[in-house]
């Protein structure tokens, strides 16, 4: 799956999420945030080497519960997902290897 460039209003449930198959990435923020503007260059890059990855982009804040049940503080946060578990997690990447090296993990 390729790169997604906006972050999307609705999101899956927990429960959604936990359920899906295989390797997720998941990327919460905000459109105008400036950290999160910064790191896609960085997060467009890494995912180039993992076509097959799922790369899911959900944008985050006040009331929004998806977040809040990964804990997220600071933007743009991104979790790896192994088959419903997390397996990795970064937040504010400032550089393309620090993406590529979670999504190695």
């Amino acid at each position: 799956m390729a790169y997604i460039a906006n972050y999307s209003e609705t999101a899956l449930d927990r429960a959604e999420i936990d359920a899906l198959p295989g390797e997720v990435l998941i990327e919460f923020g905000v459109d105008w945030c400036p950290h999160c503007q910064c790191a896609q260059s960085f997060i467009a890059g890494a995912l180039q080497t993992k076509p097959d990855l799922r790369h899911i982009k959900v944008e985050d804040g006040a009331g929004r519960r998806l977040g809040r049940s990964f804990r997220v503080k600071l933007w743009p946060t991104l979790i790896l997902m192994r088959e419903g578990q997390e397996v990795g997690r970064i937040v504010r990447p400032t550089s393309e290897g620090e993406v590529a090296d979670l999504l190695a993990g």
